[in-house]
């Protein structure tokens, strides 16, 4: 729901009306649950770890982006030119790449990064941040706003922030009733 929310305010930004149409919303709205498929391949004992990963097993989490973008290919090569894939396999792959191209797996910078993996970047670090993990516990909506902006034109894209900005009322109500 947040990935098609942020869609609809983006799309007023006439960078990203050519881009962003109704097809856009409706392709967002499923493929965005895609993102983490990857994690399926992930041993138990490094997504389960209570505390901070090592650099070894932080290198194998990393792998879940290309594991799952691959996945989504082999089902995409039975039904080719299918665009729910496309996007899918778009934010499986990229939604851990970073405006300032420090992300990973592939170190893509600024607009190099779909706008999909860039939306879905701002709400999987959003919903992380916000969530309980065996990890770390929940943080308040106010405390996640402050991180998230912090990282302007670093993490995030700052026309995507700006939607962030506009959305932070809504963002915490859409959040809790998803």
């Amino acid at each position: 729901i947040l990935c098609r929310r942020f869609s609809e305010e983006l799309r007023k930004n006439p960078l990203f009306s050519n881009q962003i149409d109704d097809k856009f919303y409706d392709m967002i709205f499923h493929a965005s649950p895609l993102h983490d498929i990857g994690k399926v391949a992930i041993e138990d004992k490094i997504l389960l770890k209570p505390g901070k990963l090592t650099t070894e097993e932080f290198e194998k989490m990393k792998q879940h982006t290309i594991i799952g973008a691959t996945t989504l290919e082999e089902v995409q090569y039975r039904f080719p030119n299918n665009e729910f894939l496309n996007m899918g396999i778009r934010i499986a792959r990229w939604h851990h790449e970073k405006w300032d191209g420090t992300g990973y797996p592939d170190g893509l910078s600024g607009v190099s990064i779909p706008i999909c993996a860039r939306i879905m970047t701002i709400v999987d670090v959003y919903d992380a941040v916000r969530s309980k993990r065996v990890y770390k516990d929940p943080v308040p909506h106010e405390e996640a706003c402050e991180i998230i902006l912090s990282e302007r034109g670093t993490h995030f894209d700052p026309a995507v922030i700006d939607v962030f900005i506009q959305l932070q009322n809504e963002l915490d109500h859409i959040w809790k009733n998803q």
